[in-house]
């Protein structure tokens, strides 16, 4: 029997709509939906466990989201055709749910919980991704899960000055922004994108028309949860507290801490000063009491730490390191650090560094996306890369993190549109973060921008970002936004915002709220103050590089773009490939030939001219046409008794005959008078001879024409060339009647007489009216 379904259907307002469904699959999660739009189909389930594992203090939150390739009709690539690893697609849609669900779990809730969405029917014209959050809502929504506040997700777009929700892939490439935003009804959590130098006012613009397309959404989660039947929320275990440890422990700790946040020390020297008042107040406890409250005592001092910190901000307007709340910290930078690399820089602020490399290539050498949604090339990618030892710790390597893959991700999505159309390279990026207290996508951000600069990349305006950090009181009221936050400033506060742009607008940003109710006033004041230190950063990158190189450096390949017909591709490769083959290895580059509209793209890659001028040669060469009327310098390659053999200078390899009658206006019974090996002149192209159906060549038409003197005597005639015409028998008119003047017979063919003479044993007369 099929179960009931319940279903709920939101207007788009544009013709398209979303359903939310459940009752028909995955009844044994704990909550479990469809989302369709159009022929976009996600499952989004929802599994926590009933009891927290033992000394877990935290959220074990798992958020995976899949793309299942039967979804697009296509089998998975590679030799093993199944799907394994998710992709950097994949990870970063996993992100930007967890991101948002996250915060809204009670700060107890401490049992695994785990939500899956994957991807089981694919339409070319929605993006998967920006349902992914409401599928994961809808879930929970429908659960006994203890979640503290409905959320959605919307992608906005703005295409010839209106915003689009959920623009499909084609609307997108027109679009100047393309945003991701997460809220529930009330306030913004979460926010990620990237635009074409857009301004603050527009940026806020954008996320309050998808606000509005949130709480539609959030709306129809309510009325399907209330149509299936809301479940009581889960019992769980809460944590353990005791209110005269946490008063003994805020006594000892408070005050030392509030003095430490005071003192501006760096990262390395507070926390040894947090770790001896730390040990104090454990030494204020009997080793009974360690014992039985150890875990409390550690909870609650973090717990007052953070008060003293957030408090000395808040009344004193003085962070940890000393700064204030919109200042940035000392910033150094050097360009060309390695010098074997194409294009390197390094950039220091405070105490984050990282540095950045470039690698130019060929079109070979572009990011391969190869996804159930998505298919297609990147020609520019950037790689961000975290060791552990960047924040003084030891851990074990366990591959690229979810963590790495999306400030990477950020990064890149920075620079990408300052990357000129006309930039014939693939260009990748890599970024090792050195030192990291604080913002380290930031600086990548800054250190990619040096890097290409110093690559010769001729960038269409340099980049810069800042983190922004918010401190917020909702007791008293009283807020303060931080500029260019440390890492325990991200830790402590309230909002992690970054934003990336030029002199002109912002390209990139993500945000990420920790707070309920989050106000339009504060996020402004943060854009604005953001502009303000984005612009410094700006300047001291320009200080250092004002603008790119003119070329790239002698160690980087250059590259050339040549275009040839399509039909000589063939000859460009050779059979098996010999031909482009012993080019490479000859002129020591690496050719690339990609057919484009009928037409072969050629990128040749070197570091040595003269070898790519040679393939530019080999090009022409090959590709070489002469043009009916015009001159062509060529060589005298081969001599022969009737004619020479000459090559094009231009196109060395093209040989023709140049005939003896065409060298000269007069009769020329030699070669050799005229022309010898290795003589180089003029000849004009003539284009086909009609009578040899091959091309010819002449010297003599660019000769002057001799003027013709009439006494000359005419040369004799020679008589051995057989008889005159009149020698040669009777004439037309002698040799019997035409056949049209023949009597013509009318009757039908089958009565007719049969003709004489049809034995084919006797010869037949060719022309009877003819007498010998």
């Amino acid at each position: 029997m099929i179960p009931k379904v319940f279903t709920e259907v939101i207007d788009l307002g544009d013709g398209r709509s979303i359903s939310i469904e459940t009752g028909k699959l995955a009844k044994q999660a704990d909550g479990s939906v469809v989302v369709k739009m159009s022929d976009t189909m996600l499952l989004g389930t929802v599994v926590s466990a009933r009891k927290a594992s033992p000394g877990v203090d935290f959220l074990p939150l798992t958020v995976d989201y899949r793309e299942k390739f039967a979804a697009a009709g296509r089998f998975p690539g590679g030799f093993f055709k199944r799907e394994a690893r998710p992709s950097d697609k994949e990870v970063l849609t996993m992100r930007l749910v967890d991101r948002v669900l996250r915060p809204l779990f009670p700060d107890d809730y401490h049992a695994e919980t785990q939500v899956m969405i994957q991807l089981m029917s694919h339409d070319e014209t929605v993006m998967p991704d920006a349902l992914a959050g409401l599928a994961a809502s809808a879930a929970l929504a429908l659960s006994d899960i203890p979640f503290e506040t409905l959320i959605s997700e919307a992608r906005v777009g703005r295409i010839n000055g209106e915003f689009v929700i959920n623009p499909s892939p084609e609307q997108l490439l027109e679009s100047d922004i393309d945003m991701m935003i997460g809220a529930s009804k009330d306030s913004i959590a979460m926010v990620e994108g990237e635009m074409k130098e857009i301004s603050e006012k527009e940026m806020v613009e954008a996320i309050k028309f998808a606000h509005e397309a949130i709480k539609l959404q959030i709306a129809a989660q309510e009325r399907l949860r209330d149509a299936f039947g809301k479940k009581d929320v889960r019992s769980y275990d809460e944590e353990a507290s005791n209110e005269e440890v946490y008063q003994k422990v805020r006594s000892l700790a408070y005050d030392k801490c509030y003095a430490i946040a005071q003192e501006g020390t760096g990262k390395a020297e507070r926390g040894e000063k947090f770790s001896e008042v730390k040990d104090e107040v454990k030494a204020a406890f009997s080793d009974e009491e360690q014992l039985e409250f150890g875990e409390l005592i550690g909870k609650y001092f973090k717990k007052a730490q953070k008060e003293a910190v957030r408090n000395v901000i808040l009344d004193l307007g003085l962070r940890l390191d000393g700064r204030k709340t919109d200042e940035i910290r000392p910033i150094w930078c050097e360009v060309d650090y390695l010098p074997s690399v194409h294009g390197s820089a390094l950039f220091t602020r405070g105490e984050t560094q990282a540095l950045a490399t470039v690698t130019l290539g060929t079109s070979r050498e572009s990011n391969q996306i190869d996804s159930p949604s998505e298919q297609g090339e990147e020609n520019f990618y950037l790689h961000y890369n975290f060791p552990p030892f960047s924040t003084g710790e030891a851990k074990p390597l366990r591959g690229t993190s979810r963590r790495e893959v999306g400030h990477g991700n950020l990064a890149q999505r920075a620079l990408k549109n300052m990357i000129p159309e006309e930039n014939p390279y693939t260009i990748r990026i890599v970024s090792e973060v050195l030192e990291s207290n604080g913002s380290s996508s930031m600086a990548t951000v800054c250190a990619g921008t040096l890097a290409l600069m110093d690559a010769g990349v001729q960038m269409i305006k340099p980049v810069s970002g800042i983190a922004m950090g918010l401190i917020s009181d909702d007791v008293t009221g009283r807020w303060a936004v931080l500029s260019d936050i440390l890492g325990d400033e991200d830790h402590l506060g309230d909002m992690d915002f970054k934003v990336t742009g030029t002199a002109d607008g912002i390209t990139a940003c993500q945000m990420d709220i920790k707070i309920e109710g989050l106000k339009y006033d504060i996020m402004e004041k943060a854009l604005d103050q953001a502009r303000a230190g984005r612009l410094h950063i700006l300047g001291k990158l320009i200080e250092t590089q004002p603008a790119p190189r003119d070329g790239v450096k002698a160690k980087a390949p250059k590259i050339i773009k040549t275009t040839i017909p399509g039909a000589f591709i063939g000859a460009l490769i050779g059979p098996g490939g010999k031909v482009i083959q012993e080019l490479q290895k000859a002129t020591k580059t690496t050719i690339v030939i990609n057919e484009v509209n009928e037409e072969g793209v050629v990128e040749i890659l070197g570091t040595d001219q003269d070898g790519i001028d040679a393939v530019l040669r080999k090009i022409d060469s090959l590709t070489f046409k002469p043009v009916i009327g015009d001159s062509y310098k060529v060589k005298v390659i081969k001599i022969m008794d009737f004619g020479a053999v000459v090559e094009y200078q231009d196109a060395p390899g093209n040989e023709i005959l140049l005939h003896v009658s065409e060298l000269a206006w007069e009769r020329t019974e030699n070669v050799t008078d005229l022309v010898n090996m290795g003589d180089e002149f003029e000849v004009k192209y003539m284009g086909i001879d009609p009578k040899t159906r091959k091309e010819r060549v002449s010297k003599k038409a660019l000769l002057p024409r001799p003027p013709r003197d009439e006494n000359a005597p005419r040369p004799e005639r020679r008589d051995d060339r057989g008889p005159r015409r009149d020698d040669r028998g009777p004439r037309r008119d002698d040799r019997g009647p035409r056949r049209d003047d023949r009597p013509r017979d009318d009757r039908p063919r089958e009565d007719r007489a049969p003709r004489e003479n049809n034995d084919s044993s006797e010869p037949r007369q060719e022309n009877p009216g003819t007498e010998e």
